[in-house]
């Protein structure tokens, strides 16, 4: 069995060198009544000496003045050790939980690790779990990050954390919106949306056709109100002219026409027109020359629909359908316009007809997309 080796403060070898130097015991009495060596006796005395005398002693110190030496000394090759830390961390000086991790992995080659985790605030047992945590990768979360990146490629860089959300949701993935918006920051995923606008008012109304709709875009029954609108697009070296419809109950796009001419030809080819099986609407909200026209107009009075136009330069009066837009333009076409004309026709039908009203989240149904939305609402209404 192995002696354990005793250990001695320093007031205790201070008072065992006072009885031999103020009280002249000698060192063979005062070793045997203190129970210790007479080597180690000799020792304590001969520093004790050495202090008194201004001596730096190179182990601890006994004497109070020199133990407050001592402990200076200390403070400052702290404060010496930090800055040369912080000066080497200069360029992450204000840094997260996750880059303070990084530094203390790299710094830690040529510095103590608890001293590294209390420069940087961190507890060691969270900087060795996360060390733990890096050796096992997490597998789940590998998943969930593939699954991220390929929504958002799909929708070409537009999809922010909202939309990913609601189409993970639909998967049947339980995760919340701050997991994916760390999952996007992980993969430096940024979405493209453009920013505020500011648009001119406009309060002059046409007299013949009035704004009956009044911005009234709650609509809770299907085919009731319809709005459509007219952009332009930029294919084959020209702008070219898109008109869309939308359903005001469920922001479900029912038709479009693109033409190389803004007039009523390119209105009523997007307009869904009634027939047996497609019941049309009682309101019509539109603004544009080809709304306006003679031929659209006598048109609508055919099928005895009522028709409301914004006001001219006014876009808050047909706000539905400039999302709309703003969703294509920024979201699908290439910011150099469609190289041909049947490329614009194939992209804006596929983004329209399948993206915008079976796949895209709309929040104005709660995060389901227009066409879902209105399938939940035949099922509820009993409409097969």
């Amino acid at each position: 069995m192995t002696k354990q080796r005793r250990s001695f403060s320093a007031e205790f070898k201070r008072e065992a060198a006072d009885l031999v130097l103020k009280q002249n015991h000698s060192y063979i009495e005062a070793s045997r009544s203190l129970g210790v060596g007479e080597s180690a006796l000799r020792r304590w005395v001969d520093h004790d000496q050495q202090e008194r005398q201004g001596v730096m002693p190179q182990s601890k110190a006994l004497t109070p003045e020199q133990q407050k030496i001592q402990e200076l000394e200390a403070r400052i090759a702290r404060l010496e050790w930090e800055k040369s830390i912080l000066k080497k961390a200069t360029p992450h000086s204000d840094v997260g939980r996750s880059r303070a991790y990084v530094l203390i992995n790299q710094l830690s080659v040529h510095e103590p690790v608890d001293w590294l985790c209390k420069v940087f605030e961190v507890t060691r047992s969270c900087y060795y779990a996360q060390r733990l945590r890096r050796r096992t990768p997490d597998v789940e979360r590998l998943r969930l990050r593939n699954r991220v990146s390929e929504l958002f490629t799909q929708s070409r860089s537009a999809a922010g954390s909202r939309s990913i959300l609601s189409l993970m949701r639909e998967d049947g993935e339980h995760l919340g919106r701050f997991k994916v918006r760390s999952l996007m920051r992980e993969l430096d995923l940024v979405s493209k949306q453009p920013g505020s606008h500011a648009y001119k008012r406009a309060t002059v109304e046409r007299l013949d056709i009035p704004n009956t709709l009044n911005r009234e875009f709650d609509v809770p029954v299907l085919n009731q109100v319809w709005c459509g609108d007219i952009t332009y697009i930029w294919a084959q070296g020209k702008w070219r002219y898109l008109a869309v419809v939308l359903d005001l109950c469920t922001r479900r796009v029912v038709g479009w026409a693109l033409s190389e001419k803004p007039d009523a030809e390119l209105v009523i080819k997007a307009w869904i027109w009634p027939t047996s099986s497609v019941a049309g609407p009682r309101v019509c909200a539109s603004v544009g020359s080809g709304v306006a026209s003679r031929l659209f107009r006598q048109r609508l009075w055919r099928y005895r629909m009522r028709q409301s136009m914004s006001r001219r330069g006014n876009c808050w009066d047909n706000t539905p359908m400039e999302h709309v837009f703003r969703s294509l333009k920024t979201e699908w076409i290439p910011a150099t316009g469609f190289r041909t004309a049947q490329e614009a026709q194939r992209e804006i039908s596929h983004f329209l007809m399948h993206r915008y009203n079976w796949v895209r989240p709309h929040q104005f149904n709660g995060g389901l997309a227009p066409s879902r939305a209105e399938e939940k609402l035949n099922v509820v209404s009993g409409i097969s």
